[in-house]
């Protein structure tokens, strides 16, 4: 008996051995902790695992959005995705569009742009119309595929930390409990109301747009009813511009609207259907299929990392969304600085990062905040002097090849990506 007793004590010692090195194989310190499940963080997260670095992806809803938000996608972003297989699969999702314009409400087309030009310069010389859950759920799958991947869903990031070699994230899951996850590096793609940019102190500076945008989504056939138009406009007019973006399914409508206004008279259906009509009148009640108003900002942070923590996309910088710059802007963030992660990652120093804020800040407030910004401008101008000046400025640049071409190449945020390698 007394041998029996010893056999079962050396099993037991065995399998709390087995455990011990179980739970040290598993130990999250081995791992980037990615907090945000939005393309930012899906991108970060499937492009550190492509490259055997094992992450763990935290997200605070119980699945990933499903809604449309961003829709357009630049030939670059689509260069980066194609390296995880995932741009083919956009494409043959999504719509391609290899001209867009800017008009103006009354007079039409002011000019054409050729995205075609940029034949030679990208795989994808066009722009893709696409929506972004659709991107979402083909990063989902590449990582739920993945061995060195983990998605958690449910489980709210509170706090964040470090010491000298690791960081950790304190999160509230779905029933009350609350936990710890620790790893080696964390990357904060939590939006605009990021926990992990409050948690290093860094300052959102900037500022907030007047207006409130209102988009409406409406299976109305715009092409069919409007002469000449592109699939992407920017229609200009001294008393309310407006964007029209169409994708496979439907189109989409922007419109600024007045922030006095509450958000029950601003999405109230028989006010909605008025905005719609005066955009084009039609004999038949419009059909909106999805619709939403939110303020928008202009912000970008002062500090992209603090040790081993970095900010990407929303959470170092927001914009309007003229031009399409904001999910490329955060998708370009996360492939700039996994491809230093990963040097740091094995063996490089710390302070290789800080290259990466030098770059992706420069960019945000260079180019993608300051092109924005210019667009809208020119939709909102009032002056009639100046409308034209505006007007006969961008079609001397269609007019002009080579003009021609290094507009295309900057708007499709080709440029910037280049010149981000003389930033040292």
């Amino acid at each position: 008996m007394t041998k029996f007793f010893q056999i079962v004590q050396e099993l037991i010692l065995l399998e709390l051995l087995f455990k011990k090195e179980r739970d040290f194989m598993s130990n999250d310190s081995e791992a980037v902790l990615v907090v945000g499940a939005g393309p930012v963080g899906l991108v970060a997260t499937a492009s550190l695992i492509s490259q055997g670095i094992p992450v763990k992806l935290i997200e605070a809803t119980a699945d990933l959005a499903q809604d449309l938000r961003a829709s357009t996608f630049h030939p670059p972003t689509l260069d980066f995705l194609d390296k995880l297989g995932i741009a083919k699969k956009l494409v043959d999702q999504g719509l391609v569009c290899e001209n867009w314009q800017f008009r103006d409400r009354k007079k039409g087309v002011i000019a054409t742009f050729d995205v075609g030009l940029l034949k030679g310069e990208t795989s994808f010389p066009f722009r893709l119309q696409c929506e972004q859950w659709k991107l979402t759920n083909a990063l989902r799958e590449f990582i739920d595929n993945h061995p060195d991947g983990e998605l958690i869903t449910k489980t709210k990031a509170e706090t964040v930390g470090q010491t000298d070699d690791s960081v950790w994230v304190s999160v509230l899951n779905e029933d009350g409990s609350r936990e710890k996850f620790e790893g080696r590096f964390l990357i904060g793609s939590d939006g605009a109301r990021s926990v992990v940019r409050k948690a290093i102190g860094s300052e959102f500076e900037g500022l907030t747009i007047p207006e409130i945008f209102l988009v409406l989504s409406t299976n109305f056939r715009y092409e069919n009813a409007i002469p000449d138009l592109a699939n992407i406009a920017y229609i200009s007019d001294p008393t309310e511009w407006l964007v029209l973006l169409r994708t496979l399914s439907l189109w989409r409508v922007l419109l600024p609207t007045n922030p006095e206004h509450s958000e029950d008279f601003i999405m109230d259906p028989k006010n909605v259907e008025k905005r719609l009509q005066a955009v084009f009148p039609s004999s038949e009640p419009y059909d909106v299929v999805h619709k939403t108003a939110y303020k928008v900002h202009e912000r970008v942070a002062n500090k992209y990392i603090k040790g081993r923590i970095f900010l990407a996309g929303d959470a170092a910088h927001i914009n309007n969304p003229l031009g399409g710059m904001g999910m490329n802007g955060g998708i370009h963030d996360a492939v700039n600085l996994v491809e230093k992660l990963a040097k740091v990652w094995h063996g490089a120093p710390l302070e290789t990062m800080g290259r990466y804020e030098r770059q992706r800040r420069k960019v945000a407030i260079e180019t993608v905040q300051a092109q924005a910004l210019k667009n809208r401008a020119i939709l909102n101008a009032t002056d009639a002097d100046q409308r034209s000046a505006y007007h006969a400025e961008l079609q001397g640049i269609v007019a002009n090849k080579e003009k021609h071409k290094e507009y295309v190449m900057r708007s499709a945020m080709i440029t910037s990506l280049r010149e981000l390698e003389k930033v040292d």
